[in-house]
């Protein structure tokens, strides 16, 4: 099973607050394992780790972490970097050198992304050569180059599971004994 996990550069907490969760519960859905939050938010780190415990999996979030020591130490193991920019080598024609990293790091920008990481990075990738969001860049990434459709990812241990319906919403409860629905 390949390693996966996110390298977010930079939060500013009042600005980027939203974004940064959402790319870290985007990264979980789409199966990566972790976060690394390259910035001190332990709140925030707080509420994608309880998403885990509600909704299931081993999901986690590393805050404040050193991001040049993080991306040295990843390589030293072996793992490969992938930077996602508007910059770069288009990713389609990169999702196959991409998709053979057993272990892998993705780097997504919130401020100024320091030069060094281009030079750091094993792919420097363009999702999409206009401004969007760091979400999608990262959605659209971990779709390509998973090996099993990643919309269809199975999270074990949740207090809670949306059973598929054609209408309305179904949520289990699994820790109530019969399975009942919350609507």
């Amino acid at each position: 099973m390949k390693s996966i996990v996110i390298l977010r550069l930079g939060h500013r907490p009042v600005r980027d607050k939203r974004i940064t969760t959402h790319v870290g519960l985007t990264a979980r859905a789409f199966g990566a394992e972790g976060m690394l939050l390259a910035s001190d938010d332990p709140k925030l780190a707080d509420n994608i780790s309880d998403v885990s415990k509600r909704w299931g999996g081993d999901f986690y979030v590393r805050n404040n972490v050193n991001w040049k020591a993080e991306i040295r130490k990843w390589k030293e193991q072996g793992g490969k970097v992938c930077h996602l920019s508007m910059y770069g080598v288009n990713l389609p024609d990169a999702v196959s050198e991409i998709s053979k990293a057993e272990k892998l790091m993705i780097v997504v920008g919130a401020e100024k992304v320091p030069f060094e990481i281009y030079e750091l990075a094993d792919w420097n990738v363009a999702v999409g050569n206009q401004p969007h969001s760091e979400v999608a860049a990262v959605a659209v990434t971990l779709d390509r180059i998973a090996v099993a459709d990643p919309l269809k990812n199975e999270f074990s241990g949740g207090e809670l599971t949306i059973l598929p319906t054609e209408c309305g919403k179904r949520v289990v409860d699994n820790r109530q004994q019969e399975q009942g629905s919350i609507e």
